[in-house]
């Protein structure tokens, strides 16, 4: 089966920051931004990747302008598979309400994998073989 991939917040935020271009979270948001695999995000998750990119604490560590940030996720989109999540009264309940619109993402088609750094969304054990880390994502789709 092919796979697609929600990339969460905090894999596009450290591949933002990072220093290290070889580094899993650089390298997926260098393939988010050239199309080297599928992935999907909702208008919930790109509010998000904005919310949070436009930070100004954030943005004193990547030095972004909010119009360079709105650039990249527009470049971002660009490649990107748009899908309306499924309605949340018949998913799974994420371990953290303030991530329940991964959880209806990633319920919306089976083929969907979601790519984060949580711990607490990596614990989920109904979830297990469809959350997973930044590195294993490389090691298995990103070559």
């Amino acid at each position: 089966m092919n796979r697609f991939f929600i990339i969460d917040t905090n894999v596009v935020v450290a591949g933002l920051l990072t220093a290290h271009a070889d580094s899993p979270v650089a390298r997926i948001l260098d393939g988010m931004l050239s199309a080297a695999f599928p992935f999907v995000v909702s208008e919930a998750l790109l509010a998000e990747y904005r919310a949070v990119l436009v930070r100004p604490r954030l943005c004193k560590l990547h030095g972004l302008s909010d119009a360079e940030v709105d650039v990249i996720l527009t470049d971002m989109v660009c490649h990107a598979i748009v899908l309306v999540p499924a309605s949340s009264g018949e998913n799974h309940r994420a371990p953290d309400a303030g991530d329940q619109f991964l959880w209806d993402l990633l319920a919306t088609r089976a083929d969907l994998v979601l790519v984060t750094g949580d711990k607490l969304l990596l614990q989920d054990e109904a979830m297990q073989q469809r959350v997973i880390l930044p590195k294993e994502f490389v090691g298995q789709f990103l070559h």
